[in-house]
């Protein structure tokens, strides 16, 4: 009996040691499933996101002068021809110096920057009711529009007589055309509007007006 016990406590302990050296087993856990219900309840779950990096468009701006930038208005350099009806001796053509006025005989000079040709006849007829004329009835037009002028990378850079409907490339063209070192897309032009100096960036096909000053820059490359 002894001995059965003996034998029966040998293998106990020697199931043991092997059981003792085997490797433990690894379990790889399961991804958590969604069910239904839990998609009912409470929605898809979240979606990683995703970092979008957006590159900003650079867009070039212009600033172009509206197509409609108001009446002409008279300035140094136009000759206008100025009519007092019946008045011979007043009634003549007179150029509008650098002052920005028109000298008349008998009532002086008369302010004429920044005016239009009916706002300038009308200045000049008040001028007559005042102590000539009882009732003056006064014309003036422009008989010579003052120039242009043009600088830059042009053939022959400087001042020129005004063309009726030229545009910046006929400037261009009378100043003898581009120099090889120009920049032939657009031109730098400073103009009045409404009696304010500015400056635009401006294409070739664009109507020049008198007074202008077209400069055309150089290429770097």
């Amino acid at each position: 009996m002894r001995l059965c016990r003996l034998l029966i406590v040998l293998l106990a302990v020697a199931s043991l040691a092997a059981c003792a050296r085997q490797p433990p087993r690894k379990v790889a856990a399961a991804p958590a499933s969604t069910s239904e219900l839990d998609t009912l309840m409470y929605g898809k779950p979240a979606q990683p996101s995703r970092t979008v990096t957006r590159v900003a468009q650079v867009v070039p701006v212009r600033n172009v002068i509206p197509v409609d930038d108001g009446p002409y208005t008279l300035d140094a350099g136009d000759k206008l021809r100025i009519v007092v009806f019946g008045q011979d001796a007043i009634s003549n053509t007179y150029q509008v110096d650098a002052n920005g006025q028109v000298s008349l005989p008998l009532i002086g000079a008369v302010p004429a920057r920044g005016l239009t040709t009916t706002a300038l006849a009308g200045a000049i007829a008040a001028r007559l009711r005042q102590n000539f004329i009882r009732d003056p009835s006064v014309a003036v037009e422009i008989e010579t529009y003052r120039p242009f002028f043009i600088l830059g990378e042009v053939t022959y850079p400087g001042q020129y007589p005004y063309v009726a409907q030229m545009t910046v490339e006929n400037a261009i063209a009378i100043a003898g055309g581009f120099t090889p070192r120009a920049t032939k897309s657009s031109v730098t032009v400073t103009r009045k509007v409404q009696g304010v100096p500015a400056k635009f960036a401006l294409p070739l096909n664009y109507p020049v007006r008198p007074g202008d000053t077209i400069t055309v820059g150089e290429r770097w490359f």
